[in-house]
């Protein structure tokens, strides 16, 4: 058996491959543009990382894990419901267009997984995470294992409403979390003016007014969030993994600030926040881990 096993995350804006060895290292990592809207695009792009993984560390056997936006089916093998984004997706069944065993996991719960096996999250028993990028996924980890309660829908923790009296987002719900500071909404939010969070954190570092007030407006939001969650959950730890994170101290720092004035701190106690271990790749090392798991179950 190779203890090689590929992850493949599907993201709104890239595509993350990565290969690891039987105890999370990442042997090989590749970017990949995701160009949502065109779906024999991003399917083949996923296709072409695959080729290349097996092909560069002369892998010939391989489980391959994907993980992406949605809920999967019961069998693992696809995304059954993906409202608005990556049309395509829902019930694409990945095993008969890559050839090889793949199995298929929400994305954050993918991230989750990664970090508890091998990352920031090794040896925690209760923990939220939330991916922070095209739009915003969340995962729940109650003593030590991944809470996914009835019809798979926890932990979707974008969908929380923050504002109610803002716009519905892509599942109907009034001023969600996802829609403040999603990367899916920044031409919306700043009237036009930045179409990435990128750009809006660039003219941010450079002391623009206007992109101070719509960055700190929703780190504010997000903090407020994390509070709640707090509130409701009683984590010992929060993970922020996602592509909005590689803002590092520009998105940490008034996060910080704004937690301690919302968390509520009995006796002076307070959730640990910190970046996730494999970043940005926390997803696609999350989907190998759940593969190579799966494939031994069954």
């Amino acid at each position: 058996m190779s203890t090689i096993t590929i992850g493949i995350d599907l993201g709104g804006s890239r595509i993350k491959a990565v290969a690891i060895d039987k105890v999370g290292n990442i042997v090989y990592q590749q970017y990949l543009p995701t160009n949502d809207g065109d779906d024999t695009v991003w399917k083949s792009a996923v296709y072409s990382a695959v080729q290349d993984i097996k092909n560069k560390l002369h892998c010939s056997w391989h489980t391959i894990g994907i993980s992406a936006p949605g809920l999967p089916n019961a069998e693992n093998s696809a995304i059954a419901f993906m409202p608005g984004r990556l049309q395509g997706l829902e019930n694409f069944i990945w095993s008969d267009y890559l050839k090889a065993k793949t199995f298929v996991l929400n994305d954050a719960i993918s991230a989750m997984m990664g970090e508890a096996r091998f990352g920031a999250a090794r040896d925690k028993k209760n923990v939220v995470m939330l991916t922070l990028g095209t739009g915003v996924g969340g995962a729940i980890l109650i003593d030590g294992k991944p809470y996914q309660g009835s019809f798979n829908k926890a932990g979707h923790i974008g969908h929380m409403v923050v504002d109610s009296d803002g716009e519905p987002d892509i599942i109907g719900i009034p001023g969600s979390l996802e829609d403040v500071i999603g990367n899916c909404t920044i031409e919306k939010r700043t009237a036009g003016k930045y179409n990435s969070t990128h750009q809006l954190l660039e003219a941010y570092r450079a002391g623009d007014s206007f992109a101070s007030e719509v960055w700190l407006t929703s780190v504010k939001k997000l903090a407020i969030a994390l509070a709640s969650l707090t509130n409701i959950l009683s984590p010992e730890m929060i993970i922020l993994g996602g592509g909005i994170t590689e803002a590092g101290n520009h998105l940490f720092e008034p996060l910080r600030n704004f937690m301690s004035r919302y968390e509520w701190r009995t006796s002076g106690n307070q959730t640990e926040i910190v970046k996730a271990q494999y970043g940005d790749f926390s997803g696609a090392v999350g989907a190998a881990c759940y593969a190579r798991e799966s494939k031994v179950l069954k």
